[in-house]
């Protein structure tokens, strides 16, 4: 039985546009499913430099399922990007040293949302922007040029900015079935067997792959 290596950072070969990035993936704190690909036409390898204020020190994680589309400029705000708010200046003067470190924020003072989460088989369109602690569901889709501000249901469409419901993929009944079956949670010749059943529409179908 064929198909594509998991493990092979770009599996279209002569396309290296596309990259399953879990092969290069470094920080310990981005974690990545098998068969999630970046698409970039300029260096899709480098899907690190998308995640942005992603400090160490702060603990964050961004986690990020399998099956998942993740199309040219998509970008990961994190809880580093966060400056205090609940004095009159946002300004983070305590980062220049100088006698300004006086003022460091106390242990809960500065917003966290905790980590940022991403579902299986989720399609996040052109240069959209998820901020800090997102959770988004198995199969949802996020339009291009999105801002994504709160968590996304499964198998919904959201988009614009801020993001919002553009509409249900599938009724609840056919959602809670496949939210059931899993089945990126399958090993991968089962999966492979029974992709016209995965691609298509018809839920009694796929329920007998089970």
């Amino acid at each position: 039985m064929e198909y594509p290596d998991a493990r092979v950072p770009h599996p279209m070969q002569g396309f290296p546009q596309v990259c399953f990035i879990k092969n290069v993936v470094s920080n310990p704190n981005i974690i990545i499913g098998d068969y999630t690909y970046y698409d970039d036409p300029q260096d899709s390898e480098n899907f690190e430099r998308n995640v942005l204020y992603h400090y160490p020190f702060i603990g964050d994680k961004l986690i990020i399922g399998r099956f998942c589309a993740l199309a040219t400029g998509v970008k990961f705000i994190m809880n580093g990007a966060f400056h205090k708010m609940s004095g009159f200046s946002t300004y983070p003067f305590e980062i220049f040293g100088s006698g300004w470190e006086r003022v460091m924020p106390n242990k809960g003072e500065l917003p966290f949302k905790g980590d940022t989460v991403i579902g299986n088989d989720v399609w996040i369109g052109y240069e959209a922007v998820i901020m800090p602690g997102v959770k988004i569901g198995d199969g949802a889709i996020v339009a291009a040029k999105s801002v994504v501000v709160k968590d996304v249901p499964p198998y919904t469409v959201f988009g614009g900015n801020p993001a919002t419901l553009l509409r249900q993929r599938f009724p609840d009944e056919t959602i809670d079935v496949l939210l059931e079956i899993a089945w990126w949670n399958w090993n991968i010749e089962k999966i492979t067997r029974n992709l016209e059943k995965i691609v298509g529409a018809d839920i009694e179908a796929l329920k007998k792959c089970v």
